[in-house]
């Protein structure tokens, strides 16, 4: 039986006034305290906490684990870069632990946790500028070596074409014609994608609900889409064809995905959500104010072999797409000083656009 924790709360009263999540636990690795903030932080209160083994909070039980013994064995702080928390109904909370002996009866650790997703976004948006970077000048040498060649085959059909006599013939010579300026125009959607136009206000929900007639008119069957808007965002200084079309990609491709045969084409529920966020750092700037516009699906989830490419050109997990959806989409909210990323697994896919406000 655990002792009861009033002693211990009293003895650690003082760390209710930290903002940062704070847990005590003994030697058995028990939790005998939380503070107020660490309740917050993990959505559950101080008496569900308390007499918790604190690694089986954790999905890296094992590790959690380990590195409390390490501590207690070392007598030194040991930090643990990421802990995942599995908050139930909710979306996996990256954590950083800091663990650090303590001498106090009935104590042996003391744990701090912090949320460290903003420096795990800022790190994935590094990331993503730098591979972007790369990919837009092999984009650029490709194409000086793919252009000349297929205008020359493009010619080249077009005087064959003037040779045939049988109309059965001039359909292979239009074929290859065809196919040509498809790749033209790929090639340049490409390499000149639009920068954003004249800025002028923009309500959101004006742009998501254009997103949704265009898609329940494409897919008019397989595919619900539900709306959970927050009324209160309020407008933004954007170009509203570019960000029609950015939104417009990603719910296409979640409806796609629905109505695809690794889903058994049974489609499913597409969910446009918008939230506004305080203090948000996006492409290296502090905005005081920020949208956070998220399409989630319950569909088959982004393959596991494409997800560290999916912003790539021409990289698709869907057969016959051109793979620049998303490249374009990555683009034109690059061109409003945002950031767009995901997180996806099967039943749950979530694409997040965040844009700039204030």
């Amino acid at each position: 039986m655990v002792a009861s924790t009033k002693p211990m709360a009293a003895a650690f009263s003082g760390l209710e006034l930290l903002p940062t999540a704070v847990v005590v636990l003994d030697a058995g690795s028990l939790v005998r305290y939380a503070n107020q903030a660490a309740a917050d932080l993990l959505g559950v209160g101080v008496p569900a906490l308390t007499g918790q083994r604190f690694p089986e909070l954790f999905d890296e039980s094992r590790k959690v684990e380990g590195m409390l013994e390490e501590a207690l064995a070392a007598h030194w702080r040991y930090r643990a870069q990421t802990v995942g928390y599995a908050r139930p109904g909710r979306e996996r909370l990256p954590l950083s632990c800091m663990v650090a002996p303590i001498d106090a009866p009935g104590a042996a650790l003391l744990a701090e946790l912090r949320p460290i997703q903003e420096q795990l976004r800022q790190e994935r948006e590094e990331r993503l500028h730098d591979q972007q970077e790369a990919t837009r000048e092999l984009l650029r040498n490709l194409a000086h070596e793919i252009k000349n060649p297929l205008g020359g085959l493009r010619g080249s059909a077009q005087l064959l074409e003037r040779e045939l006599d049988r109309a059965d013939l001039k359909e292979y010579t239009q074929v290859i014609i065809k196919e040509a300026d498809r790749l033209q125009v790929l090639l340049d959607r490409l390499l000149t994608p639009r920068r954003a136009g004249r800025l002028a206000p923009v309500n959101i929900h004006e742009v998501l609900e254009r997103v949704r007639s265009l898609v329940e008119a494409e897919f008019p069957r397989g595919v619900s889409v539900v709306r959970n808007y927050d009324p209160s965002v309020p407008d933004l200084k954007g170009d509203i064809e570019q960000l029609i079309q950015a939104v417009l990609n990603v719910v296409r491709n979640a409806a796609q995905a629905l109505l695809s045969a690794a889903h058994g084409g049974s489609g499913g529920t597409i969910v446009l959500r918008t939230r506004s966020l305080r203090q948000v750092t996006l492409a290296r700037q502090r905005h005081k104010l920020a949208l956070e516009l998220q399409v989630m699906d319950d569909g088959p989830g982004v393959p596991e072999d494409i997800r560290d490419r999916i912003f790539n050109p021409l990289v698709s997990g869907r057969e016959g797409g051109s793979g620049i959806g998303l490249t374009l989409v990555q683009t034109y909210v690059q061109n409003h000083g945002g950031v767009v990323e995901f997180d996806s697994r099967p039943g749950k896919t979530v694409f997040t656009l965040l844009l700039p406000l204030v």
